[in-house]
């Protein structure tokens, strides 16, 4: 690790711990030239497939679209900030456990969809009318019908 300070290469850990629920890792340096301290972060990279869209055109895993897909749909919900958290990593999660260096953005839907299910029925509705196209209140009766199932 080179020093931000100094440039020097040698530098030594002074202290770890974990931080973000055990998903990263603080380290405190000081640099054995300098003798300046400054921390780092270290997180497992883990390779998210691409995403395969509707039209056949392919882009890389965004999490960011992910996590504002779910906030709309929970907008003005009763869900904490730390529940949608906890729902991007178990759909991250999923996703990298298919083992599929491409997967189809319709997966993708229907992870999040099902996952809306359990999470907020209304924010379940939410996405589901946009995703699905919903033409009319009567496809939002049917949906609705199907979650008292």
């Amino acid at each position: 690790m080179f020093c931000p300070f100094c440039s020097e290469q040698e530098t030594k850990v002074i202290d770890s711990r974990l931080v973000a629920e055990g998903h990263q890792i603080r380290r405190r340096r000081e640099c054995l030239a300098c003798h300046e301290r400054f921390t780092t972060f270290e997180t497992a990279e883990l390779v998210m497939p691409r995403v395969v869209k509707r039209d056949g055109s392919r882009e890389p895993f965004n999490e960011d679209k992910l996590r504002a897909g779910l906030q709309r749909a929970l907008e003005k919900r009763p869900v904490s900030t730390e529940q949608v958290e906890q729902c991007i990593n178990r759909l991250k999660s999923e996703l990298r456990a298919t083992g599929e260096r491409e997967v189809d953005s319709k997966l993708i839907g229907n992870l999040i969809m099902d996952a809306l299910k359990d999470l907020d029925k209304v924010a379940y509705v939410r996405f589901a009318s946009v995703y699905r196209s919903f033409e009319d209140i009567r496809e939002f009766g049917e949906e609705i019908a199907r979650l008292g199932d």
